[in-house]
This record gives C-alpha cells, sequence and structure tokens, in this order.
C-alpha cells in the first residue's frame, strides 16, 4: 500500500480525486447538525466529518480494519451534509472512493457477505417478484422485522389502450423492485401522461439501474448495469423515438442521473453516459410545464397531506422546490412538519443491512410527520413510501398515484 495519499494519487485516477476532494474540506462541522446517523449515535464517527477523517487516514496509509468499514457503512449516503456544507465538498464522490479501497482491503465476515450478495441477486433478478408473492402469502407467519418489508398489493388497474398513439413517447425504467412492489405506480404515471398526450415505453433489454450493486459495494457490477441501460435506451432517444427516460423513483433517477460519473473513466461509455443523462428527467420536470392543463381535470384530494421528499430527490438532484411548487400547483395543500430534510432511513438496500438504524430514523421521522395530522403522505420514492408505511396506519402513497386517483 502507498506511504501517503500524495504518493498514491500519482497511480491512481480515483486518488486524484480523493485528493481534490479532501482539499476542499474545512472540517467546520456544520454538517454534524444534518447527518442523520450522527444525530442517532452522537458519534463523530458517523458524521461525514468523522467519516473523512476516516477515509483520509487510509488514504494516506493506515491500515483499515472492520470498524473504519462499520462506519462508513453505517452511512445512509443521503447527502444532506452536501446540501449543508458551505464549502461545496463532494462527500458522497468521497464515500464512494473510500468505500471501494476499504472493501478491497478488509474482507467482509462470511454472514455479511452472503447477505449482500443474496440481496443484490434477489432484487435484480426476475425470481424477485415470485419470492414477493410467496412472502405475501406466508407474511401471517414472518416476524415482525420481515413483515414491516413486505408491502401489501396496490393492483395496477386498467391500463390505457394503444399508448403508441401519442406523437410525444418516453421511456420508464424496468428490471427495478418497483412494479413488483408497487405496480400501481408505474400504472398511474401511465394513465396521466396518456391524459397529456404521452406515451410510455419500455424496452426488454434494460433492467435494474445499478444502485443496489453499486452500493453494496460491487460498484463494477453497478457499472455493468448502467452500460447495458445505456445501450437498450440511447438508441431510442437519438433516434428521436422517445423524447427522454422519465423516473418516478427518485433513488433510480438519482442514480441515471450520475451516469456520466460512474462512467468517467470508461473509454467506450463516457461519452455515452453524458448524451444520455442529458434526457433524463424527474416526472415532477417531465409534467411541470402542464401543471395548468393537468389541474383542470384534477377533482378531490386529500385535505392534510404531507410531502415526504426522498433524499435523492432534495439532496442528490436538487428537486425539491420544483416538486413541492408543482403539487402546490396541482393543488396540494401540503403541511409542514419538523426535520423534512433528514432521511427516513430506507435508503435503498440500507433498511435491510442497517435495520436497527433504519427503523430509529424512520420512527423519529413518522413522529415528526404525526404532529401535522396529515390525511395522507406522498413521497416519490418506493424505498421511502415502503418504509414510513410500515410504521403508520396513514396512507402513503407516490404523488402521482394520488393524482391519478383524483382525475
Amino acid at each position: 500500500m502507498q506511504t501517503n495519499l500524495a504518493a498514491w494519487a500519482q497511480d491512481s485516477e480515483l486518488g486524484k480525486e480523493a485528493e481534490e476532494i479532501l482539499r476542499r474540506c474545512v472540517h467546520c462541522g456544520f454538517c454534524l447538525a444534518t447527518c442523520p446517523t450522527y444525530q442517532i449515535t452522537g458519534d463523530e464517527r458517523d458524521s461525514p466529518r468523522g467519516r473523512i477523517y476516516l477515509i483520509k487516514q487510509v488514504l494516506e496509509g493506515h491500515e483499515p480494519t472492520e470498524v473504519t468499514q462499520s462506519h462508513l457503512d453505517k452511512c445512509l449516503t443521503c447527502r444532506n451534509c452536501e446540501t449543508t456544507c458551505p464549502s461545496g465538498v463532494m462527500y458522497g464522490q468521497l464515500v464512494d472512493i473510500g468505500r471501494e479501497f476499504v472493501e478491497e482491503r478488509v474482507p467482509r465476515k462470511t454472514g455479511d457477505k452472503l447477505r449482500r450478495a443474496a440481496l443484490r441477486k434477489l432484487v435484480t433478478s426476475t425470481t424477485f417478484g415470485p419470492a414477493l408473492k410467496a412472502g405475501r402469502v406466508m407474511k401471517p407467519l414472518l416476524p415482525a422485522s420481515l413483515k414491516s418489508k413486505i408491502p401489501d398489493l396496490r393492483p395496477a388497474g386498467q391500463l390505457p389502450q394503444d399508448t403508441a398513439r401519442h406523437e410525444r413517447q418516453v421511456l420508464i425504467l424496468i428490471g427495478c423492485v418497483q412494479p413488483d412492489m408497487a405496480p400501481s405506480i408505474d400504472a398511474a404515471t401511465i394513465r396521466v401522461l396518456d391524459k397529456l398526450g404521452i406515451g410510455v415505453r419500455t424496452v426488454a433489454e434494460s433492467g435494474c439501474c445499478g444502485a443496489v450493486s453499486f452500493h453494496t459495494e460491487k460498484q463494477e457490477e453497478g457499472r455493468d448495469f448502467m452500460r447495458r441501460n445505456i445501450d437498450a435506451w440511447l438508441p431510442l432517444l437519438e433516434s428521436g423515438e422517445v423524447e427522454a427516460v422519465v423516473m418516478n423513483a427518485s433513488g433510480c433517477g438519482a442514480m441515471v442521473k450520475e451516469y456520466d460519473h460512474h462512467l468517467r473513466f470508461d473509454p467506450e461509455y463516457a461519452e455515452k453516459a453524458k448524451r444520455l443523462v442529458e434526457k433524463v428527467v424527474d416526472i415532477a420536470e417531465l409534467i411541470e410545464p402542464e401543471a395548468e392543463t393537468l389541474r383542470d381535470m384534477i377533482g378531490t384530494l386529500p385535505e392534510r397531506p404531507v410531502f415526504h421528499c426522498p433524499c435523492t430527490l432534495q439532496h442528490w438532484q436538487p428537486l425539491r422546490p420544483r416538486t413541492e411548487k408543482l403539487l402546490v400547483d396541482l393543488g396540494f395543500k401540503l403541511q409542514p412538519f419538523n426535520e423534512s430534510h433528514l432521511c427516513c432511513g430506507a435508503a435503498g438496500a440500507y433498511s435491510m443491512l442497517q435495520p436497527e438504524m433504519s427503523e430509529q430514523l424512520r420512527d423519529r421521522k413518522i413522529g415528526h410527520i404525526a404532529k401535522a395530522e396529515p390525511d395522507a403522505i406522498v413521497s416519490s420514492n418506493m424505498g421511502c413510501i415502503n418504509q414510513l408505511q410500515s410504521a403508520t396506519d396513514t396512507p402513503v402513497r407516490h404523488w402521482i398515484e394520488v393524482v391519478d386517483a383524483a382525475l
């Protein structure tokens, strides 16, 4: 191993990036106030500043340990710290580098390794749907920790016929857990866009956005998913057959919008990724210009909804102000609540790998939301929706589902 960061950086593009990010760190500690895990543990090593020190030590030649790895594992990668940071430190990029570096040097215990491998394989394979159906049948017999992870089925309902008739066409993602966990979200998206004269298509050759693999320390496997999607989507975009790839899951959207960063060192895909990212939009971005038209079609909405904005929408992209404005323009009377900027603890695979921390953050979030006395909770990411619904009787839905129901 190199003995210091400067020497290591000479031989590694990642090292040069890490060195540049670390140069911007002023260690002011503003991020401690907005870091969810630090708010729970009070341990400096569970804060962005603490994790930056750990990563810096490793890159300077200190041998990482299981303790180092555990503190990096506890990070939700919510990037609230980036929103807070006065120096513009790209913590998310740094923690990706640090995790990859530590993963190469600290072997995981067999149980942890198997759990992560099983999670990756199940979530990204065609067996997920049948496994979920079996889980729903067995749900009454499962322990509470597993029962809360299995949502009740929300059927898709009837879909419009022949959406290919529309001149405007867009793509949506398949290969995600969302179509199996909540088919009503994609169905609502298709119906709402159909009323706006926009057809929705899928491409069988595409698949998972790559986030599950990438964030369970199989980064190259995640990049393979990215390349697959680029090959499936880019020809349709560049031929003009479709105008955009539309994301109705903000977690997937955040990942796909960063394909150009994750493939920046790939000579074959770096430029392709840039061209693709230019055509990726969140569902709110697509509907925003049509807000007035859509508002005229909408009937009754919930009286006291709250909007839980996912971290991937407000800290990664960031689209919280535009999405909230769109919801208000559509007629939602959004109720405020405290700590709306903090993560709910879902964070993709995090809720499965760090269940204790995940549940503490979920309960903290639900506690603040409950004080607003909502009759509905709306969000824009399947993980957040399932996480919050597991701890409340108040209905939690994607906002596009609520709009669809009100049309």
